[in-house]
């Protein structure tokens, strides 16, 4: 199933927009992280922990689904295909196990935001410089998946092969 242009220009426009829309949810996550590990205030401390949880809720994770589906979409509705090319499974692969990860730290952060907003609690509980590791490891994911979709590694799947062939062969005469 090949897509019009025009179609196909709205589902790149929004694959692009949700990949690139994640990257910067990542980066504003990355950045609050940055606050509860450097910062001496206690107050921003809190609140830093505090703002992770709706930008993981309400950025982070629509957006990553949003750039899965557009990504789907955009391989069966093109001629790249899904299984066609490696470069394409690669991205795939690494974009399901980013949100799987992501999915994995949301009650670790509802946690840690629901005891910053304690003012009782001692911040000490809410662990070290560790919390850089996902989100870390997320952006650079984010990054390789970026950049494959810019250079399209050649590499075609033993799939990709034998449409190619199949392809040919019917236009032979």
């Amino acid at each position: 199933m090949v897509m019009t242009p025009r179609l196909r220009k709205f589902a790149l426009t929004a694959h692009i927009t949700s990949s690139v829309g994640w990257i910067g949810a990542v980066v504003a996550y990355l950045a609050l992280v940055v606050a509860t590990q450097t910062s001496q205030d206690a107050q921003t401390v809190r609140a830093a922990f505090i703002a992770m949880e709706p930008i993981i809720r309400f950025a982070l994770v629509p957006l990553a689904f949003a750039s899965l589906l557009t990504g789907l979409i955009m391989s069966l509705g093109t001629p790249w295909g899904l299984f066609r090319h490696y470069w394409v499974l690669a991205k795939l692969l690494l974009t399901v196990i980013a949100t799987l990860v992501l999915l994995s730290q949301l009650e670790p952060i509802s946690y840690m935001a629901s005891v910053a907003a304690d003012p009782s609690t001692d911040l000490g509980r809410l662990g070290g410089g560790g919390q850089f590791l996902h989100p870390g490891l997320g952006l650079l994911v984010l990054l390789v998946t970026a950049a494959l979709s810019v250079y399209k590694p050649r590499g075609i799947t033993r799939y990709g092969w034998r449409k190619q062939q199949e392809k040919r062969k019917e236009s032979q005469p």
